[in-house]
């Protein structure tokens, strides 16, 4: 969603070997994981967190990195990272259209991630 964020990591629905009509509403295999909320670190340009539905304790496989400063998510979700590099990649990363950032055609894909403390 340009001006906000891209959203990724849906293990049962967003493989982009096939239909994608549904990404974004799956989950994994995994159990959910419980509400622990970053309640001193801000969602701000590059930052990582974890996806949920309207139910606090319903992370599970899906991240989503800021493009913009996201405020009003501060106390309410998850921050497990932010992009230390690359964030000339951030910014070129396909937008999609509409209220819920659908991307028409390929999406783009991650080829690599590196963890690094």
């Amino acid at each position: 969603i340009d001006g906000f964020m891209a959203q990724t990591g849906d293990v049962q629905y967003g493989r982009a070997d096939g239909d994608v009509s549904r990404a974004g509403t799956g989950a994994s295999d995994m159990p959910n994981l419980p509400a622990e909320f970053s309640e001193d670190l801000a969602f701000e340009r590059g930052v990582v967190g974890m996806a949920r539905s309207q139910s606090p304790d319903s992370a599970n496989s899906q991240f989503f990195i800021m493009f913009e400063p996201g405020y009003f998510l501060n106390g309410q979700y998850t921050i497990v990272g932010e992009m230390t590099e690359g964030l000339d990649t951030l910014d070129a990363i396909k937008r999609g259209e509409g209220a819920n950032g659908a991307v028409i055609g390929d999406p783009d894909v991650m080829q690599a991630v590196r963890v690094t403390e």
